[in-house]
């Protein structure tokens, strides 16, 4: 049993991982320019701090993933790993929810602050933003699949006593 619990728990951090960098991937790699009105400007993910946040958040739930893989699960780091998974799973949740923020008011405006949706414009990188942050909702998804199975490997002992 113990050894499909791992398997289980590294198939999950592997389609996290594999998710995280992806959404890193696509969303620093989306760059394009456009021409309004003789004017020139160049969308990219550096001109959001929204952006910013939700491609370090990414970052570093892909690095953390891959110290957890390389950790042993017997270790006394196991408890560790559970309340940071906790933390992981949190922070890509905000960021994912700050990203899709901005990206809504990038493809609708709003009318009441006077701000014009800007896809219109550059729909390539609204297109690839798209594709990131469905990355990250994945990615956030598996993490929180993994913190349910985890925690309930962690407390599987103390139910079967209670049985």
């Amino acid at each position: 049993m113990a050894k499909i619990r791992k398997a289980v728990t590294v198939i999950l951090r592997l389609i996290a991982l594999a998710a995280t960098v992806v959404a890193v991937v696509i969303m620093v790699t989306s760059k394009e320019t456009a021409h309004v009105l003789n004017l020139t400007f160049t969308a990219k993910f550096t001109h959001t701090p929204a952006f910013k946040y939700y491609v370090v958040a990414e970052a570093i739930a892909g690095v953390y993933t891959i110290v957890a893989l390389l950790l042993s699960s017997r270790s006394l780091l196991a408890r560790l790993i559970l309340i940071l998974d906790v933390v992981v799973a949190m922070v890509l949740t905000s960021s994912i929810s700050a990203a899709l923020a901005i990206a809504q008011v990038g493809k609708h405006g709003n009318s009441h602050a006077g701000w014009l949706p800007i896809c219109g414009q550059v729909p390539h990188y609204c297109d690839k933003l798209i594709i990131s942050l469905v990355a990250g909702f994945v990615a956030a998804l598996v993490y929180l699949l993994l913190l349910v199975y985890t925690l309930r490997a962690a407390l599987s002992p103390v139910f079967a006593i209670k049985s």
